[in-house]
């Protein structure tokens, strides 16, 4: 018997509070006008103080497991990405795990930034195959609002990012049709390290010398994201349409026959680049950037939540993904919803 892996549930969730970009003008130098023009954003969704990211993790999860027609005893494995851990260790799959009270189940951390979900989704993958594996929870979840700098110094970067989670359950069926049956097709993972600081937070770090962390480091905002705009504009263009054509040839599908793209959501003009290099209609394109920022790992999944709730993303359909993020990090996937 061959098996395939199905998302057969899928659930998003992310904090009340709203901050739009008015309310960003009070805390730094910013406008409206500027963050829209040159990011997309209008809005995103931050978190009050006592709330962790494995708190927003562990909604989205409980929604996908619903969503999939299971039980939380039918999970077997919960894969976790995140750039935003609950504590530096232990991983903050273990904290989700507790939270779901599913003991001794395998749990695996990864920290692939903005494209961990696909990362996630791809390692899924490779045990639901190897029959070890029934059903596996995949998720993506942020709280970027406690590190960002929001003074004037750091509004280049603060504007960009929301706290969010979003999760999937890919489950193991057996494979009857490789064209029709719902299933993950392929998944593409890159890597290239000589770029890691280019998109980075350089402090703590065991790399730093004596110490992790000094004061002159906080002094110098070390401990806040740091970013070359435009490097991480050039590459994430060229990568992203890159791996989604080889997806496509390798899934024996063209560009033309998928249904919806759900790209990683850092900028809306880097998703439009990647939509005129490959003249791919922005209508096939679900963005939710407007709505809640770079949510990072979550972007992914929360997007194809909110496509499935607006009736875009439909059971049967061929969907297209691609990421791109810090280390630099790009990925993309192929599946039938």
């Amino acid at each position: 018997m061959k098996f395939r892996s199905e998302i057969t549930g899928v659930g998003s969730f992310v904090p009340p509070k709203v901050f739009t970009n008015f309310d960003l003008e009070k805390m730094m130098d910013t406008t409206d006008e500027w963050i829209q023009q040159r990011t997309g954003i209008v809005q995103r969704h931050w978190v009050d103080d006592s709330t962790s990211t494995s708190d927003l993790a562990l909604e989205a999860s409980l929604l996908a497991i619903k969503n999939a027609g299971l039980e939380k005893k039918d999970i077997d494995m919960i894969i976790f990405a995140t750039l935003s851990p609950d504590h530096d260790f232990p991983g903050t799959g273990c904290f989700l795990q507790a939270k779901l009270d599913l003991p001794e189940i395998a749990v695996l951390d990864i920290r692939q930034q903005c494209t961990g979900f696909i990362y996630g989704i791809s390692i899924a993958d490779k045990f639901i195959l190897s029959g070890t594996h029934k059903n596996i929870l995949v998720v993506g979840a942020e709280v970027h609002s406690k590190g960002l700098d929001k003074t004037p110094n750091g509004r280049n970067v603060a504007v960009l990012f929301g706290d969010g989670a979003g999760a999937v359950v890919v489950s193991r069926r057996e494979l009857t049709n490789e064209k029709t049956d719902s299933r993950i097709i392929n998944t593409h993972l890159y890597a290239d390290g000589s770029f890691a600081k280019e998109l980075w937070i350089p402090a703590p770090g065991n790399a730093l010398g004596k110490d992790r962390l000094t004061h002159q480091m906080l002094e110098e905002g070390a401990h806040y994201p740091q970013m070359n705009g435009k490097t991480v504009f050039v590459h994430a263009t060229k990568r992203m349409a890159e791996c989604l054509m080889h997806s496509c040839k390798e899934g024996g599908v063209r560009l033309e026959d998928v249904d919806v793209f759900l790209f990683h959501q850092a900028n809306l003009r880097i998703n439009s680049k990647v939509a005129e290099m490959l003249s791919i209609p922005e209508s096939k394109i679900f963005n939710t950037i407007q709505n809640y920022g770079n949510t990072t790992a979550a972007t992914i999944p929360l997007g194809m939540d909110d496509a499935i709730k607006a009736g875009v993303l439909k059971k049967g359909m061929l969907v297209a993904s691609a990421a791109f993020g810090s280390g630099f990090t790009w990925a993309s996937a192929l599946w039938r919803q």
